[in-house]
């Protein structure tokens, strides 16, 4: 009975080393270690500091909008009227008569 949780430990182990590469001991930490500081600093650092920024600015603009309403003024086009501009199909650009 003993012998078979030890050999189910002993299969686990050899499943985890064989799925970290193979690598055994301090080369095997080395190396999780220099890719894991890489992922972070490529990856997970920069898209940290994006969403930050993006939180700076939002909140900029709402205390902006909030000091002076009348002040401030969000730079976005207007999204023009498919009816006036002729984009609905069948509208064909037809000017509007004298009212």
């Amino acid at each position: 009975m003993a012998s078979g949780w030890k050999r189910a430990v002993g299969n686990m182990r050899s499943f985890v080393g064989n799925s970290m590469g193979g690598l055994r001991g301090g080369s095997s930490l080395a190396s999780w270690l220099v890719a894991g500081s890489l992922a972070y600093f490529l990856w997970v650092r920069p898209s940290q500091q994006l969403r930050r920024e993006q939180e700076a600015k939002i909140r900029e603009k709402a205390a902006l909008a909030a000091a002076d309403p009348y002040r401030y003024v969000e730079k976005r086009k207007p999204i023009p009227d498919p009816q006036e501009t002729g984009l609905v199909y069948g509208n064909k650009n037809r000017v509007k008569g004298p009212e």
